[in-house]
């Protein structure tokens, strides 16, 4: 619906100071702080509020309490500071994209938004959201200078996505559950990601992150990913079940996973390429695997005590000696035994590889093998997380 400027919007609703709420068919477009002001006394504005691109400086929506549509600004690369300091509420979007020297965001009483989606502000380093945002359906924040989240504080979200902002230290909230998929990836170095209260997710994927609390993570119906990130521990004291896929690749600086709780993990499982990881025993109640198991790396111990149901194939290649491993694994082998899908151990790999990479039916603990059958690196078997959770490949995590 083609936007409508300021003047011809006021003439439909009337006389501003005489309104408390004023209703126009599809977007006005605000050119200027003067015509911000025109619409001070619209408590309510049904409809949407779009900033123009020629824009200068601070524009102020005071007054206006609740934004039935949305809040757009795009390209508008000459305003400095945007402010709301009555609104509590925007129904559908409040969208920031291309605001290139945006230094203040103040909207000290919002509450509740549909959608946050804001994109380069690269000028932005924090937010002045005093009450709080509390309520959002899907947030996506990416490419700002953001030093922290601080006055976004959901208790339920559909979708999230925080990637690309290089100055973001912290990430804490009282999320409850999210519904759809939670993104982290290429934030500050030593970002932390921390969630108290966080018992349910769909799908949840952590890239490039310093620290990640999830004590009362409960159950996972998707797939939970880590990718390159820079912890050494991690732990999901309360995990009982992952519907889809569990990964652990590339974190260079990983020694200790704990999930003692967890007993299913319905799709794959795969722990690769974590160079300093050299005992995997963190899933002392792991029973059941609906994919394929999948290790590869440098360790030299492998414990699983309850494993009774392995339905994918089976894989364990390390650079160290696993012959204990091996020797303990291969008699659990077979189409009617715990792991009923192909076998293969192998140690003293000097590439070793996931599944596919050797020859069915391997079982080398300590052998030096060639590295020739290796046919990739754990890390090409991913895509990029900024267009949603990172999957992998059919071939691994199907039946062989």
């Amino acid at each position: 619906m083609a936007a409508r400027y300021i003047v011809p919007a006021l003439a439909i609703v009337g006389s501003a100071a005489a309104q408390s709420s004023c209703s126009v068919s599809g977007t006005t477009t605000i050119q200027s702080q003067g015509d911000a002001t025109a619409l001070a006394a619209c408590q309510t504005f049904t409809g949407s509020i779009a900033i123009a691109s020629t824009a200068v400086n601070q524009i102020a929506l005071d007054g206006i309490q609740r934004i039935s549509g949305s809040l757009i600004a795009n390209n508008v690369t000459q305003v400095t500071a945007l402010s709301g300091s009555s609104l509590t509420q925007i129904d559908d979007s409040f969208m920031l994209n291309g605001l290139t020297i945006l230094t203040s965001l103040n909207f000290p009483r919002l509450e509740a938004v549909d959608t946050i989606d804001w994109e380069a502000l690269p000028a932005l380093q924090g937010l002045s959201f005093t009450t709080g945002v509390q309520q959002a359906s899907q947030v996506s924040i990416q490419n700002t200078q953001l030093q922290s989240l601080s006055g976004i504080n959901l208790q339920i979200v559909q979708q999230m996505t925080i990637a690309n902002n290089p100055y973001l230290n912290e990430i804490n909230m009282q999320l409850g559950n999210i519904s759809q998929s939670l993104i982290l990836e290429a934030n500050g170095r030593n970002v932390s990601a921390t969630f108290p209260n966080l018992e349910w997710a769909f799908n949840m994927t952590f890239r490039n992150v310093s620290q990640v609390s999830i004590p009362s993570l409960a159950s996972i119906n998707g797939s939970m990913g880590f990718y390159a990130n820079f912890f050494s521990s991690l732990a999901a004291p309360n995990l009982t079940s992952i519907g889809q896929t569990l990964s652990f690749v590339s974190n260079e600086a990983l020694t200790n996973l704990s999930f003692p709780e967890l007993t299913t993990v319905g799709g794959g499982l795969q722990v690769a390429n974590n160079t300093d990881l050299q005992t995997i025993n963190g899933f002392s109640a792991l029973k059941t695997v609906g994919g394929a198991l999948d290790f590869n790396g440098n360790f030299t111990e492998v414990d699983l005590p309850a494993i009774s149901d392995i339905r994918g194939a089976f894989n364990l290649q390390s650079a160290g000696d696993i012959s204990n491993a091996c020797n303990h694994f291969k008699p659990l082998s077979g189409s009617n035994n715990v792991i009923k899908g192909t076998y293969t151990c192998s140690g003293g790999e000097s590439h070793p590889g996931g599944t596919g990479t050797l020859s069915p039916g391997t079982n080398t603990g300590s052998s030096s093998s060639s590295s020739s059958s290796a046919k990739s690196s754990a890390n090409s078997l991913y895509i990029s997380g900024t267009t949603g959770l990172i999957g992998v490949v059919a071939a691994i995590f199907g039946m062989l």
